[in-house]
This record gives C-alpha cells, sequence and structure tokens, in this order.
C-alpha cells in the first residue's frame, strides 16, 4: 500500500510528464505532417506510451484514496451511527461527571452543537458535537462518570438520516409527551430522576436548565425533591447547596408542625405570682418516631471534592512545616484608596489581593526554592523561572485554585484584570483546564470569609504556600513607645520541609513585609 508522502511524490511526476506529453505530442503531430512514416517520431510515441500506463494505474489509485477520504469525511458509509467517544479533557484526567444534556435521542444536531457539560477534577466543559447528523443513543445518564476514550454518544450520519429514522423505532419517530410538574407533587423514588425536564424550568413561555452542582443534584436525587421546585438564589438563579437544605427544613418543619404541644397552662388571679424559671421554661415537644432512613444521608464523593480527597491524600505524605508574621496594612490600604477611581474607570475591581499577588512574585525572585518543585524520583529540584500563582477561591462548585500566569512579567492592573476574570468565571463554573493547570505557587484569602490564623495544606507538587488573615485594627506601640492603632494581617506559611528551611521561608517573609509595608518600594524591582 503506498503512502500519502509516496502518492503525492508520484502525483508531482505525473503531472511533469503529462507536461512533456503535451509537448511531444505537439511535436509529433508537427512531425506527422512533415514525415508521416518517421522511424524516430515512432519510437517516441511508443516510449511516452509505456511511461502513460503505470502512470494511468496511480491515477486510480489517487482517486480511489481521495475518495475513500471524501466518503469518511462525509460520514456516508452505510447506516452505523458514529461512537462519539469523550476526548481528552486535561493532564490526567481518565473520568469526567455527566452534568447536563442540551440533546436528547432523536434530535438532529449539526457540527459545532453543544452535545453535555461535563465536570472533571479541574473544570467543568462543555462537549460539541464533530458531526452532523442524529442522536441515536445517549450512553451516560445526568450524574454518570464518563471515562475518556469510551462512548459519550451514538450519531447516525447525516446522510443515513433518514434510515436511523426508520430503525430507531417509536422512541424517535414520537414525540415526547408535555409533562407538568406540580409544585407539591415530589416524585418517588422508582420515578427516574434523572430525566431532562427535572432539570428544565419554564420562564417567559421558553425553557431554560436549573443550574444546580454535582452535589446539590445528588442530595436532591437522594431526596427524591425535583430542582425545579425550588426557587435558587444564587447566579442566574443557580440551586445552592443552603437553597436545598432550606427546603428540606421547611418540609421536615412543616411535618414537626403537625404534632401536637404539650403546654403548661395555669390559671392567674390577680394574686397569682411567676417565678423567673418557670416563665423561662420552654414548650415542651413530644418527640416524633425518628425514621432511620432520615438520621443520615450519604452523598458520593465526586467532581471536585473527589480530587480535594486525592491532592490532600498525596499532601499528608510530605513534611509540612509552619510559620506566620504579622504585616501592617496601613500604606499599602493608602495607595489601594488612590488607585480604586482609576481602577474602577478601567473597568476593574481593585482589591488587596493584586497588590499581595504582585509583592509575593517579587519576593520569590529572591528566594526562588519557594518557587520549585520535587522530582517525582525525589533526586531532583526542579526550579520554576515563571511564577503562575494560584488564588483559592470558593465557588458553588467547592474550592477551586485557578492560578494567574506569568505573575512576574504583569502590572498591578494586569493582575487585578485576570483575577477578575477568573473569579466572574469561578462564580458561573466555566473555569477552563488551563486556568487550573500549572500552578508553582499558592495563596488563600481565608480572611474574606474570617480568622486569623490557618494551617494550609500543600498544594502538590507546589512546595509552599500561603494563607492570608482577615485585617484587624489592633493597638500597638510605635518607635516612641506610644501606643497607636494599626491595620494588621497575618499570614500563615506551610512549606515542603524536605526542601525548604525555617530560615529561607523567614527571610522571604521579611522581604515580602518590607514591600507590603512599604508598597512604594516595589516601583523598584517591578520589571
Amino acid at each position: 500500500m503506498l503512502s500519502t508522502r509516496q502518492i503525492l511524490t508520484k502525483s508531482k511526476r505525473l503531472v511533469n510528464v503529462c507536461q512533456k506529453q503535451q509537448v511531444v505530442r505537439g511535436i509529433s503531430t508537427t512531425s506527422n505532417c512533415l514525415i508521416k512514416n518517421s522511424t524516430e517520431n515512432d519510437k517516441t510515441i511508443n516510449s511516452i506510451n509505456q511511461q502513460i500506463k503505470p502512470i494511468s494505474t496511480l491515477n486510480k489509485i489517487i482517486n480511489n484514496r481521495f475518495e475513500k477520504q471524501i466518503s469518511v469525511r462525509n460520514y456516508s458509509s452505510g447506516n452505523a451511527p458514529i461512537k462519539f467517544n469523550l476526548a481528552d479533557v486535561g493532564e490526567g484526567i481518565a473520568e469526567c461527571e455527566v452534568l447536563i444534556w442540551y440533546v436528547k435521542e432523536g434530535d438532529q444536531i449539526k457540527e459545532f452543537d453543544k452535545l453535555c457539560e461535563v465536570q472533571s477534577d479541574k473544570a467543568t466543559v462543555e462537549i460539541t458535537s464533530r458531526y452532523d447528523g442524529i442522536v441515536t443513543k445517549i450512553c451516560h445518564k445526568i450524574g454518570d462518570m464518563a471515562k475518556v476514550g469510551e462512548p459519550l454518544v451514538e450519531i447516525t450520519p447525516e446522510g443515513s438520516v433518514a434510515d436511523a429514522k426508520l430503525n430507531a423505532g417509536p422512541a424517535s419517530q414520537t414525540t415526547a409527551p408535555t409533562t407538568t410538574t406540580n409544585i407539591n407533587d415530589q416524585s418517588s423514588p422508582s420515578s427516574s430522576s434523572l430525566d431532562h425536564h427535572e432539570y428544565d424550568i419554564t420562564k417567559n413561555g421558553q425553557k431554560y436548565k436549573v443550574l444546580a452542582t454535582p452535589s446539590v443534584r445528588n442530595l436532591a436525587k437522594l431526596n427524591s425533591i425535583n430542582l425545579n421546585t425550588i426557587q435558587g438564589t444564587g447566579k442566574d438563579g443557580r440551586v445552592l447547596k443552603e437553597n436545598l437544605l432550606d427546603f428540606l427544613n421547611g418540609v421536615s418543619q412543616s411535618k414537626t408542625a403537625s404534632i401536637p404541644i404539650v403546654q403548661k397552662t395555669t390559671t392567674t388571679t390577680t394574686t397569682t405570682t411567676f417565678s423567673p424559671t418557670e416563665s423561662l421554661q420552654p414548650p415542651v415537644v413530644v418527640a416524633s418516631p425518628i425514621n432511620n432512613k432520615e438520621r443520615e444521608t450519604r452523598v458520593p464523593i465526586s467532581g471536585i471534592k473527589k480530587v480535594m480527597v486525592k491532592s490532600m491524600n498525596a499532601a499528608t505524605a510530605v513534611p509540612h512545616f509552619g510559620f506566620s508574621e504579622e504585616y501592617i496594612m496601613d500604606a499599602l490600604t493608602f495607595l489601594r484608596n488612590q488607585m480604586k477611581p482609576m481602577a474602577e474607570s478601567r473597568g476593574i475591581k481593585l482589591s488587596y489581593m493584586p497588590f499581595l499577588i504582585k509583592a509575593t512574585s517579587l519576593a520569590l525572585s529572591r528566594y526562588p526554592v519557594l518557587n520549585s518543585s520535587v522530582s517525582p524520583t525525589e533526586t531532583e529540584i526542579i526550579y520554576k523561572n515563571y511564577h503562575n500563582i494560584g488564588v483559592a477561591m470558593d465557588t458553588p462548585q467547592g474550592l477551586l485554585v485557578p492560578n494567574i500566569k506569568n505573575v512576574e512579567s504583569k502590572s498591578i492592573f494586569e493582575i487585578a484584570q485576570e483575577l477578575n476574570r477568573l473569579q466572574k468565571a469561578g462564580i458561573a463554573g466555566q473555569l477552563t483546564p488551563a486556568d487550573m493547570s500549572g500552578g508553582t505557587f499558592s495563596l488563600s484569602n481565608i480572611g474574606t470569609i474570617g480568622g486569623t490564623y490557618c494551617s494550609p495544606v500543600l498544594l502538590l507538587p507546589e512546595v509552599c504556600i500561603g494563607a492570608i488573615g482577615k485585617i484587624q485594627k489592633l493597638p500597638r506601640f510605635d518607635k516612641s513607645g506610644n501606643v497607636i492603632p494599626q491595620s494588621i494581617m497575618i499570614i500563615s506559611w506551610s512549606g515542603d520541609h524536605r526542601v525548604i528551611d525555617g530560615a529561607t521561608i523567614a527571610n522571604f517573609s521579611n522581604v515580602l513585609k518590607g514591600y507590603i509595608e512599604n508598597p512604594s518600594t516595589m516601583l523598584f524591582d517591578t520589571r
């Protein structure tokens, strides 16, 4: 069998020979007019005819090869459906959870139409079709784990749609009946809680997908709750976990409301007196029998929580050590307040984090071992000449740590702009695998929620992580011994004790402290 390269080479030779053939034929025609019985002319024609025979054979091979390629491209090779496999969505990802199906069996689709949305250990990805045709089989239900490289759906090519409709059976030929869901009705455990309509909500005459995380969906399935009966308070109407829990508590409260309550009644007169302890006694509630099935709820570990289990188990094998330091934030607060109007004019929300991220990058340039990793064989330290600093975020999908690429070459405004993008993508569940991979150092701003000191766990293969506490106004002594109020922030560091010692991280913290407490010094070292 000839390879493609051989075919192309011979096709070029074919063109050259054909050109020579035309020239020779023109010469031979002229010669025939002059000397019809020329022996030399006959020899020339015979030699050309001998060359044409193998060339014509080669031409047939080329035509057959291209006809096969065209037939494969047009997907017209019979009625057999094409198995659309789940492609590799990221390095090291072996399976994904199916979140939403945008199609159903029997739907007509075009190339680049959205098929489904899947969630891997690192990000949520939309899967689009590479074919035109009809969906003949959906291989996974919502909530199933689809393995990379295995069929996700089966699509019959566009050229065989008519045959597919004849062979698909009544399911694909009939229109699914419209179902009306009553808010007071709850589906039984035997009902199909994975049907598409359970994730649809009708608004202004149009159907929309109910947005919810996998853990919320699983919890709803276990409690036989239809998600479109719950009013979501998250962004774009996303059903949050607390919405589902409030709904469940509301159901339980309505059940307990019917339970008789025995209260102590007292007939009083003008001479009746109440003791303080008696008046403060709570009402006595008769306990109802507890159903053993309601004593606990088990939710499968999947998606983001699954990768957290793996990463935390791996991190426990690494010896950690901690270090904490106070940072005075007064000067940085003053600088931020000056730059906020300028940032708002550019459409950028300017927090403390861009300053801290840039200061961290400058300090890492002085102590690059904190921006390294240990080789899998533990025989080498791999120094990273780029600073991809991750920022831990509390998102509806769980704890995610996207990173800002090449911080060492970015300005504070560029860092703020990228941080805003990552925060919006995290809330919307649109972080990509590229946003989540390649980190070299991490910061966790736990102080926005609360807390001062923390013991962060390493995000391997990184060797250092910092947890930023909340900013507090505390009394401190100045150089003259006077008590003054100062804005204090505490950062707790955790390091890989295999490659980092206490002196290194203390010196790194001192450099960072200088940048934070005197932010104008960052101008000297910023590239």
